[in-house]
């Protein structure tokens, strides 16, 4: 795909991230929206989601952030794992799309939710790639309020430990995460540095341009330790009335904020 047929994708994406919330009534729209361009860009531009010899997926992909399921089952429905009409049924009492992703529905590697956790099991296939010298990088997306958990900066020293130049994190740094501004919060700052300090290769983009996505995940493919992108992005992107308000981080709209939303999308 060429970078307007990527940005044309993200526009149905997010439509469909809207349509799924609202049908729900529940859900976590604004850091959806934020990280759509970045799984966009990972599933249908730069990651291998053929098959190796042994009939595992080539590279792998962890959303550590997994309240943000909405976009990841919209990408993955847009990738062909998940019918596009299943969508509407998540949060449903008797759906499989539930409100956290499991590895139970097609394509998803990893159970995620427990804010936190996502870079050390991202890890532990990084390192059994290495181990069994098979091919393909592990990805993972991680919210930048999640990484005030201690143990983000354990698995980093991990990571480092074991040289794992296959790994890509990457922050979907909105600024914003449920109780308001992430310096507020807990004084978060300087994040490249911190990464750069465990003795990763530190990137900060702009977390809604494709070029720039792209030309970043090409630079870790490079690199010989693990990799971390900082893309910067907008909570709520895309409905003016999200945009950089931590309220929208978990509520779905009404009927009027739907149609509007709808609107702005289309």
């Amino acid at each position: 795909m060429n970078t307007e047929q990527l940005q044309q994708k993200s526009k149905e994406i997010r439509k469909d991230i809207i349509n799924m919330i609202y049908n729900a009534k529940s859900g976590h729209p604004g850091g959806s929206l934020s990280c759509t361009d970045i799984l966009v860009a990972l599933f249908h531009k730069e990651m291998n989601l053929g098959l190796d010899e042994n009939g595992n997926r080539i590279d792998k992909f962890i959303l550590s952030k997994g309240h943000c399921a909405p976009a990841y089952y919209a990408v993955l429905s847009s990738v062909g794992f998940i019918p596009h009409e299943d969508l509407d049924s998540l949060r449903k009492i008797d759906s499989y799309l539930e409100g956290h992703p499991t590895n139970k529905i097609n394509g998803v590697d990893v159970s995620s939710g427990s804010l936190g956790q996502g870079l050390s099991v991202a890890n532990g296939m990084a390192i059994a790639k290495k181990l069994d010298n098979s091919q393909g990088r592990v990805y993972c997306v991680l919210g930048d309020g999640e990484i005030e958990e201690g143990q983000i900066w354990e698995a980093c020293m991990t990571a480092n430990k074991y040289k794992l130049d296959n790994l890509v994190a990457i922050v979907d740094y909105n600024g914003l995460q449920i109780d308001g501004n992430i310096e507020d919060v807990k004084g978060l700052d300087k994040i490249k540095e911190k990464f750069e300090a465990f003795g990763w290769y530190a990137q900060e983009i702009n977390g809604h341009d494709f070029h720039e996505i792209i030309s970043a995940i090409d630079n870790t493919k490079k690199s010989k330790r693990p990799n971390v992108i900082i893309a910067k992005t907008i909570k709520g992107k895309g409905v003016s009335f999200m945009e950089n308000k931590a309220g929208w981080h978990g509520k779905a709209p009404n009927e009027e904020e739907y149609n509007i939303a709808i609107k702005e999308l289309s």
